[in-house]
């Protein structure tokens, strides 16, 4: 009986460490990376990507008769769920994308907001829609941030609303998808980690560089 038992707890404790070391080479790494991920996980031929281009496009025209970075801008593509990575960094030169992250949307004062929905008036709580000239970095309640001037009718009362481009800690810097992450009010709200990246970009640039939020076409 003695040597059953034996054999029963080596096998139970055998089958606990098997566990544990699966979840650490397995599952650990998806948990714990923070760094966002290249745009090789979205295809080029997607609907996604021929939005992104379709942007990009008009953002070159755009900049061709104004001052901004010719190198990158910063697209937000609403049409795309809350819980997949929705911020591009894109290079305007080789038309592709350098990084990606989540980003959220206001909640328009609800309880929550599953999907995104826009208006340029004062303390609606929602997100707004169009091109923004980001402005110069300051640190506020949340930290790091970066005031925004809307440059469209549609965004046009984004400096006095103090829409600016931030983060929370309530993203995450993985998808979460088919689940949303956590409603802003109407900020584009990012992750510690990816304003960090976007930080790096911003304080390089010797030029203000674009960003457009934008929900179809």
């Amino acid at each position: 009986m003695t040597i059953i038992f034996r054999i029963i707890l080596i096998v139970f404790f055998g089958c606990i460490a098997f566990a544990i070391a699966g979840y650490y080479f397995i599952y650990k790494p998806a948990f714990t990376q923070t760094d966002p991920l290249p745009i090789q996980s979205i295809q080029k031929s997607s609907a996604e990507f021929l939005r992104l281009k379709a942007k990009a496009s008009g953002i070159k025209k755009y900049i061709a008769s104004n001052y901004y970075n010719s190198k990158i801008c910063f697209l937000v593509d609403m049409e795309i769920t809350s819980g997949k990575k929705r911020f591009f960094v894109y290079d305007l030169q080789g038309d592709s994308i350098l990084i990606s992250g989540l980003v959220a949307h206001g909640s328009c004062d609800n309880n929550f907001q599953v999907a995104a929905k826009f208006s340029n008036k004062a303390n609606s709580g929602c997100s707004c829609m169009g091109k923004f000239k980001i402005g110069n970095k300051y640190t506020g309640k949340f930290g790091i941030a970066f005031k925004l001037f809307g440059l469209d009718s549609s965004n046009s009362n984004a400096y006095e609303r103090a829409i600016v481009l931030h983060s929370y800690e309530c993203v995450p810097d993985q998808e979460t998808y088919p689940f949303p992450i956590c409603n802003s009010r109407g900020c584009p709200m990012v992750s510690i980690k990816f304003l960090e990246n976007l930080n790096s970009f911003i304080t390089r640039s010797h030029k203000p560089i674009l960003l457009d939020i934008y929900k179809g076409e």
